[in-house]
């Protein structure tokens, strides 16, 4: 999974010699009108040091590369550690670059078993002694002023917080991109439903090595079509799918072996560790981003449990309409040029106030920024969720035929009646429904973002609800759920919800999506399966949006039991997870009359 999309800028030295350039910064912000800050070019000298061997405490030396001042002097510190390779992962050389030339240190390291560093390679394990030892090592080197921040996007986000997490005295701020704060419940799983594309394309098929594969994600190179990527996704057991690529990644093999949330999980997730956070955390991030969780969850959890009032208080959140990285156009849809602000100049801003002392305005201007779709356009608040939000139900109607696009499924604010039909379809693990966009990333032939839901609409195994046009504005932001009041002839099956801003011209765009493994509907630690036939009251977590309806469109729920290859099929069977091939065809219903009323809790912004 590459760094999040930050600017480019076109690459200007030979990194292999040390260099000089000319650069310049002002930063100007003009807080009263929230507006976003705007840089200007720098005018410093920097130099490089290529390979520095920084020793860990267990005697491995991982190597990074230092992005320095070329005026001797000390200076702030920034530290960003990747897997992707300091010469290969060009977005984060960009920032190296960047931030070297506003009168940082910029120190860029491979984590451990990659590249150049030393020792064994094992996702998220070893990051929150290496991320402490890395941060004391630069705060004592001759160039570093004892102020040290983190920076970087996705996996290089991640490593931030667990560097945070160990309280390293001389970490004074992170900046954490597109960045997961639980692997299991925003990396790995979603309320138990498997990211299979995600977690096959970025694991074993690009990670399972020392140095990164950049195969395609779509066909082996030079194989024939009979062993391409797309076609392994439909392998069973999950177990063995790897060895069809010739993979042998071990911790692929663990993450299948633990689908539970249970201590090989609790040992590398931040959220159980949000009260271990000393420092202020800028979190930036998109809606349609695989790690859309962590952006929202992180500031949340740092900004309610953090260890003191700095973190708790001194704590920000970006979060724009975008994918795992800053865009405007996203998916089908041009969210307008406000939907991309100069993202290097937010950050820039954050490190000059807590690394420089600079007095730009930061603590006095709202520390959330959200942008809403539909409006598109930027609100800049006090709190996430916005404390002004009334959490409205809007209810699933139907005769007992919501299949489809020509069924009689419908929504709206009145509570259904005690003699509604419930919904029945057919769910076979054979014949799933297709990805098409949302929350993902970097996986094996899928999608992500706002797209046109038509091509799957006319599924008879999607229950599909849509309200009367809107006679005026509804704007929400903030958290979605939706109550399912369901019953399945499976022991365990999937329930998959979208919600979909239809517009005047028919397209029906995602607006957000959650999924629910029926045998974590009470626990993600305690997984029970269900009597066949007994109806159950579930949640399924949509995570979050911010979206205007506008006048004249209608809204539109999605409920189906696949959404394939971003997330593995559920075999119906309640087998033991990824060990076998048979499947079975689930039947479900979805009810909403009376006690048993399914409905959306929408955050409506009045």
């Amino acid at each position: 999974m590459p760094a999040s999309n930050f600017r480019f800028r076109p690459s200007i030295f030979n990194r292999a010699r040390p260099l000089t350039l000319l650069l310049s910064a002002t930063l100007v912000m003009n807080a009263a009108d929230h507006e976003f800050p705007k840089d200007y070019p720098p005018t410093n000298e920097i130099k490089l040091d290529n390979r520095v061997a920084v020793p860990m405490r267990d005697g491995v030396v991982l190597f990074a590369d230092v992005y320095r001042p070329a005026k001797e002097g000390q200076y702030p510190v920034i530290v960003s550690r990747t897997p992707y390779s300091t010469e290969r992962a060009p977005s984060s050389y960009e920032q190296a670059v960047y931030f070297s030339r506003r009168g940082y240190v910029f120190v860029f390291q491979d984590v451990r078993g990659r590249h150049e560093s030393e020792g064994r390679w094992e996702p998220f394990r070893d990051d929150i002694d290496d991320g402490y030892d890395t941060i004391e090592w630069a705060a004592k080197q001759p160039w570093s002023n004892g102020k040290v921040g983190m920076s970087g996007g996705s996996y290089l986000g991640q490593v931030q917080w667990r560097a945070a997490q160990a309280a390293p005295p001389h970490l004074v701020a992170i900046f954490p991109r597109v960045a997961s704060t639980s692997i299991y419940h925003d990396w790995v799983t979603v309320n138990g439903g498997w990211r299979l594309a995600f977690n096959f394309g970025w694991g074993p098929i690009r990670q399972e090595s020392r140095i990164m594969q950049n195969t395609g994600m779509h066909s082996m190179a030079g194989g024939p079509e009979s062993i391409s990527y797309d076609n392994m996704v439909w392998h069973l057991p999950l177990n063995t799918m790897q060895e069809l690529a010739g993979r042998n990644a071990q911790f692929y093999r663990d993450w299948i072996a633990h689908p539970d949330y249970d201590d090989y999980w609790k040992k590398v997730s931040v959220e159980e560790h949000f009260d271990k956070i000393a420092v202020p955390v800028h979190t930036m991030g998109g809606f349609f981003d695989i790690f859309a969780q962590g952006t929202l969850r992180g500031y949340v959890g740092v900004s309610q449990k953090g260890a003191n009032e700095t973190a708790r208080k001194g704590s920000n959140m970006m979060v724009g309409p975008w994918e795992h990285g800053a865009g405007q156009k996203v998916g089908d849809m041009d969210w307008g040029p406000a939907a991309l602000p100069d993202t290097d100049a937010i950050e820039l801003r954050w490190f000059d106030y807590w690394l420089k002392g600079v007095k730009n305005g930061l603590d006095k201007e709202p520390p959330v920024k959200v942008f809403v779709m539909g409006r598109n356009q930027w609100r800049f608040e006090n709190e996430y969720p916005l404390a002004r939000t009334k959490y409205r139900p809007m209810y699933l109607h139907s005769g007992g035929n919501a299949n489809g696009s020509h069924g009689d499924g419908a929504l709206s604010w009145d509570k259904p009646s005690e003699s509604e039909s419930a919904d029945e379809y057919l769910y076979d693990p054979r014949n799933p429904v297709p990805s098409l966009g949302g929350a993902n990333c970097c996986g094996v032939g899928t999608t992500s973002g706002s797209r046109d839901q038509r091509p799957n609409e006319h599924r008879g195994d999607i229950l599909i609800y849509t309200s009367d046009f809107l006679d005026k504005e509804l704007e929400i932001v903030g958290p979605i759920k939706v109550k399912l009041f369901a019953s399945s002839s499976a022991v365990d099956t999937d329930f998959i919800a979208k919600l979909i801003d239809v517009y005047p011209d028919g397209r029906s765009i995602n607006i957000c999506e959650g999924i629910l493994r029926t045998r974590y509907r009470n626990s993600v630690s305690k997984p029970e399966m269900m009597k066949p036939g007994e109806t159950y009251e579930m949640e399924i977590d949509l995570i979050g949006t911010a979206n205007l309806f506008q006048k004249g469109h209608r809204v539109r729920l999605h409920i189906t039991s696949s959404h394939f290859p971003q997330f593995d099929r559920n075999p119906n069977t309640g087998r033991t997870f990824g060990s076998s091939k048979e499947m079975t065809v689930a039947e479900q219903t979805v009810y909403h009359s009376g006690a048993k009323a399914s409905h959306i809790i929408m955050p409506v912004i009045e």
